[in-house]
């Protein structure tokens, strides 16, 4: 071999160690990337929302809860985890809107006893009216501040002879519950809810089903009928698929979801249902007894010394009153 190809051999080979060497000492060098933990927001935990808060929400253990917030963006109205005890919170109202996640701050609840704490709790056109109840009307006790009831009319009808009608109507449907007896909060104690016995609770209506309870209330007895959670969404679908509930093409989620709230809070007093004695004995009527008999006249007896003729009693029908001038007679239905 001549000189010049072993020169250019040799030359090769150094070139090719060196870029040998270089490669290995580049990927040894090279470490692997490394993760770096996202940063931790760090500042105290304030009170939130966990759901839509509208006027008059009666606040529960599950709609607020404590998150951690910026320590910049704390705001001295805020409840603040360890300084606000949750607890006394439980039972207060919402007197100004919340938005899920929003901070809840002091000014937007009333606790109980404090000044337009019931006006508060009250939807916009709507009254407070108080039922009392007992431990058998009030299903014993198991009906809290925030849950829906029906009212149950008792009643029983009398007539002129024969048997009386008992019957029971369901009078107003889907009513919140506001306060029982005068308080407003779910009383837990080591985690279980206690339940006890009242003597009146407030409901919220519209006035004119204040009226009717107003007057239910001298008819007869009035109960308690607990409502299931899940009737509300129920009969907010029968409504949807009938037409009752109209919401806007151009809705935005939270415009639809507001009309849908509203919907489903709003008390009713239609299509009421109702059961005679008739439908729960055989030994009991189910038609309402004759009333209203006109009662035959006094026996007119002629003076003293004269026989005594006692007039045929007569049994009224219907008349017809007409007036000329002054003067004012009565003329039976199918006489001239």
């Amino acid at each position: 071999m001549d000189r010049k190809k072993l020169v250019l051999l040799l030359g090769a080979l150094v070139i090719a160690i060196g870029t040998a060497l270089a490669a290995r000492s580049m990927f040894a060098g090279a470490s692997a990337p490394q993760a770096e933990a996202a940063a931790v927001p760090q500042g105290p935990k304030v009170l939130v929302a966990q759901r839509a808060l509208p006027v008059g929400t009666i606040i529960t253990a599950d709609s607020i809860s404590f998150q951690m917030w910026p320590a910049e963006m704390v705001q001295d109205a805020y409840f603040i985890d360890g300084e606000a005890d949750i607890t006394k919170l439980l039972g207060t109202v919402v007197r100004h809107p919340v938005t899920a996640g929003e901070p809840v701050t002091q000014g937007s609840l009333v606790s109980p006893g404090d000044r337009g704490f019931l006006a508060a709790a009250l939807g916009p056109g709507m009254r407070a009216v108080t039922v009392p109840v007992s431990a058998k009307t009030g299903v014993a006790g198991f009906v809290f501040p925030g849950d829906r009831v029906d009212i149950v009319l008792t009643q029983t009808v009398s007539g002129d002879e024969g048997q009386p009608l008992k019957a029971s109507e369901t009078v107003l449907r889907n009513l919140r519950v506001l306060a029982t007896d005068q308080s407003t909060t779910t009383e837990k104690v080591e985690g279980k809810t206690v339940v006890r016995e009242f003597r009146t609770v407030t409901l919220e209506v519209t006035p004119t089903m204040a009226e009717k309870v107003a007057v239910a209330q001298t008819i007869g007895t009035l109960s308690l009928s607990l409502r299931s959670i899940a009737d509300n969404q129920i009969e907010l679908d029968r409504a949807i698929a009938a037409g009752e509930i109209n919401v806007p093409d151009n809705a935005t989620p939270e415009e639809e979801e507001k009309l849908l709230a509203q919907a489903m809070s709003r008390p009713s007093d239609k299509s009421n249902s109702f059961v005679t004695g008739g439908d729960v004995s055989r030994f009991q009527r189910r038609t309402m007894p004759a009333q209203g008999k006109a009662s035959a006249p006094a026996p007119q007896y002629a003076p003293s010394g004269s026989p005594q003729v006692a007039t045929a009693s007569v049994r009224q029908g219907p008349v017809v009153r007409v007036t000329r001038g002054k003067d004012t007679v009565e003329v039976p239905v199918g006489k001239n």
